[in-house]
């Protein structure tokens, strides 16, 4: 089955997204750890799409005015 549209899949580590999301990166494991926020277990550590996290901030984003 052919795709006709390539996707293309942005991995970020936890890190990464606390960083963007200027929290601590416990605050991180906790949304993993409760499913708030998606992510694939790679070794010991996480890999979060950008996808998610996106569609994370845009459920907790309230219009101001």
């Amino acid at each position: 089955m052919e795709r006709s549209e390539q996707t293309t899949t942005h991995f970020l580590v936890v890190n990464e997204v606390a960083k963007m999301m200027r929290v601590s990166n416990m605050t991180i494991y906790r949304l993993i750890n409760t499913g708030e926020l998606p992510a694939t277990r790679v070794g010991k550590s996480y890999r979060i799409d950008k996808n998610d996290v996106d569609n994370y901030l845009a459920k907790g984003y309230n219009q101001a005015g």
